[in-house]
C-alpha cells in the first residue's frame, strides 16, 4: 500500500514538474519574442509582400528637416505628408514622406490596408511607392512612413477651388480620363478587385505635366471573391469611412463595400472639376444636391454652370466664336451627362467603370478632333 501510494506521489510530482517545464517555455518564449526581437513585430507582413527596401528613421528625419512645417504638405485624418528629400540610387531625390500618426485609433489599419492595397497595384495613373519606414523613433515609439514620388503640382483639389490656377479645358478632360483610367485597373485588372473608398480632388494629385495620379489607400479594401461576385451584399458592421460628398449613399444604409461605391464618387469629381463647385457648397441644401443641380442643367444650360475659369485659355475672342463655343457646349454636355449617370442615388442603376471609361475616353478624344 504505500509502495502504490508512494509511486503515485511521484508521478503526480513529475506530471505538475513537466506542466510547469512546459508553462515555463511558452511564457518564455512569448517574453523572448516580445523584448528581444520588436523589429519582426514592427515591420508589417505587408512590407514582405511589396519588397521595398526599408528606409531608417534617421533618413526620414533629415531628409523632412526634422518634420519641419515648411515642408509640409497637408494633414489626414490617419497621417502627415511632408515634402522631403532622399538619396536613391546614390542621387538626391524629392519625394512626399507620409508618417502615420500611430496615437490616432484606426491608424494602423489604415497602415496595413494601404500596404496590401499598394502591393497589388501598379499602374501609371496611381501614385508611385518608392520606399517605406517601419521603425521607432528617438522616444523608442513606434514609427511608420511611406514614401511615395513627389507630384509637383499638388491636388486637384488645389486647382479647382483655390487661386492656384486655372485648368484648360483639355487639361481637365485629360485628368477626368486618368482618374478613370485608374479606377478602371482597379477594378477590372487588379484580382481580387481593390475599391479605392474615399476618391476625392485632395486624393488626386498631378505631376509636372498636369497628369492626375490617384493616391491615399488608407481605406481601401481589397474584394473577397464573394463580393466581388455579387457586389451588394448588406453588412451593417462594415462601418466605412469616407468623405461626406463623396462618399456613395449606400455605405451609410449598410450595403457593402462595391465597386460602384467608386463610380459614385468619380460622378460627383467629374461634375465638380468641370463647374467649380464642390458638393458641400453653401447652395446645396433643402434637398439640393451637385448631382441633382447639374442633372437640371440638362441639356441646354450646361454653359451657364460650367467653371468660369474654363474660358480663362479660350482668349478674348473665344465667346465670338460660335463652331468653337458649340464644340466647348457638346464636351461640357457629354462630360456632365456622364457625371450625372454615374453618381445616381442607386448603385445597379450606374454605369460600370469600364462603360464610364470607355465613354470618357470618346468625350476627350471627340472634342480633340473637333
Amino acid at each position: 500500500m504505500r509502495v502504490e501510494t508512494a509511486g503515485r506521489v511521484r508521478l503526480d510530482d513529475c506530471i505538475t514538474l513537466l506542466l510547469l517545464t512546459l508553462s515555463g517555455l511558452v511564457w518564455a518564449r512569448f517574453l523572448y519574442r516580445k523584448f528581444k526581437t520588436p523589429l519582426k513585430k514592427e515591420i508589417s507582413p505587408q512590407f514582405a509582400k511589396i519588397e521595398l527596401p526599408i528606409v531608417p528613421y534617421n533618413d526620414i528625419v533629415k531628409g523632412t528637416d526634422g518634420f519641419s512645417e515648411a515642408n509640409l504638405l497637408g494633414k489626414g485624418r490617419y497621417g502627415t505628408v511632408y515634402r522631403g528629400t532622399l538619396t536613391l540610387d546614390k542621387q538626391a531625390t524629392v519625394v512626399a514622406v507620409k508618417v502615420f500618426n500611430v496615437h490616432q485609433s484606426g491608424s494602423y489599419k489604415s497602415f496595413q490596408a494601404e500596404c496590401e492595397a499598394l502591393r497589388r497595384v501598379k499602374h501609371r495613373c496611381l501614385v508611385k511607392i518608392i520606399t517605406c519606414c517601419s521603425s521607432n523613433n528617438h522616444q523608442g515609439q513606434d514609427f511608420r512612413a511611406l514614401v511615395f514620388e513627389f507630384m509637383a503640382n499638388g491636388s486637384l483639389d488645389r486647382w479647382i477651388h483655390s487661386n492656384y490656377g486655372a485648368l484648360s479645358l483639355p487639361q481637365r478632360l485629360d485628368i477626368a480620363v486618368d482618374i478613370v483610367d485608374a479606377l478602371d485597373y482597379l477594378h477590372n485588372s487588379c484580382q481580387p478587385p481593390v475599391v479605392h473608398c474615399d476618391l476625392k480632388p485632395s486624393n488626386i494629385l498631378l505631376n509636372q505635366d498636369m497628369r492626375a495620379h490617384v493616391g491615399d489607400f488608407g481605406i481601401a479594401r481589397v474584394l473577397d471573391e464573394s463580393t466581388s461576385k455579387t457586389q451588394m451584399i448588406y453588412n451593417s458592421s462594415i462601418g466605412i469611412r469616407g468623405t461626406i460628398g463623396y462618399i456613395a449613399p449606400e455605405y451609410g444604409e449598410g450595403l457593402a463595400v462595391s465597386t460602384y461605391g467608386d463610380v459614385y464618387s468619380f460622378g460627383v469629381i467629374l461634375i465638380e472639376m468641370f463647374i467649380g463647385r464642390s458638393p458641400t457648397d453653401d447652395m446645396f441644401r433643402d434637398g439640393m444636391s451637385l448631382h441633382y443641380f447639374a442633372k437640371a442643367s440638362l441639356p441646354d444650360k450646361v454653359m451657364e454652370i460650367a467653371d468660369s475659369n474654363i474660358w480663362l485659355h479660350d482668349g478674348v475672342n473665344t465667346k465670338n466664336d460660335k463652331r468653337h463655343m458649340k464644340t466647348i457646349e457638346e464636351c461640357l454636355y457629354s462630360v456632365i451627362h456622364l457625371g450625372v449617370l454615374c453618381s445616381r442615388q442607386l448603385p445597379t442603376e450606374r454605369l460600370s467603370i469600364s462603360d464610364a471609361a470607355a465613354e470618357m475616353h470618346a468625350i476627350r478624344d471627340s472634342y480633340i478632333t473637333a
